[in-house]
């Protein structure tokens, strides 16, 4: 009798077990193999996956810190530019009186290149910023009438340079002067400028000709306001 029940046994257990897949089970191997290079592979492409390696991740104290010294560093290139442009390049500033009227109005603002004149001379019919002689400290927007060499003479408010009558029409005579100056030859380095306001304007009728270091920039731009913005 137990030869009887264990011969049919063996076989039963054999065929029983067999499939079972606990016993052998091949794919999981070969989804462990699966899923190590992927993770290794994130980690290697992203350096700021901070799943995949929690402890490299940043501390919050660190990153804030990162974030302000950028900041400041934005801030200072900034104000570097800034000085740069003020120093060497253009300066914003506003009319204080009626002097340049009616080319320009008290409050107007403006824009002066500096740089015009590292490079250049300043011309006669330039609107100029410049240093007032007689005081250093305070500044005047005038116009350039003539430059070094040149016989400035007004007769009746009618300016001649060198015997020739300067072009103003861009004045009506509501602005005009009528007095008289000169003949006067301007001295080198030197340049004789006036007010669009001839009747009311402080300029080198008075106080006589500008040294030319005296002259800060060239009027460029009125800004403001804006509906009366214009390029000169």
């Amino acid at each position: 009798m137990e030869d009887a029940t264990s011969s049919p046994e063996q076989p039963f257990l054999f065929q029983d077990f067999r499939p079972e897949p606990p016993e052998v089970q091949p794919e999981e191997p070969r989804a462990v193999e699966a899923a190590s290079p992927a993770i290794f592979e994130t980690a290697d492409v992203s350096s700021g996956d901070v799943d995949a390696e929690p402890e490299r991740r940043p501390r919050p104290w660190r990153r804030i810190g990162q974030e302000i010294v950028a900041t400041v560093q934005t801030l200072l290139s900034a104000a570097v530019y800034a000085t740069l442009i003020v120093t060497f390049g253009f300066q914003v500033a506003r009319v204080d009186g009626l002097s340049m009227e009616p080319t320009l109005e008290d409050r107007d603002r403006l824009i002066v290149s500096k740089l015009v004149y590292e490079l250049g001379d300043p011309r006669p019919g330039d609107i100029v910023m410049l240093y007032y002689p007689p005081n250093p400290e305070k500044m005047f927007v005038k116009r350039v009438i003539a430059k070094e060499g040149d016989t400035v003479h007004i007769i009746s408010g009618r300016i001649y340079i060198n015997d020739n009558p300067v072009a103003d029409d861009y004045l009506t005579d509501e602005w005009r002067s009528h007095d008289d100056y000169g003949p006067e030859v301007v001295q080198p380095g030197y340049y004789f400028v006036m007010g669009d306001n001839r009747n009311n304007s402080s300029d080198s009728r008075s106080w006589g000709p500008v040294p030319k270091k005296y002259i800060v920039g060239k009027v460029k731009f009125r800004w403001w306001p804006i509906q009366d913005a214009k390029i000169f």
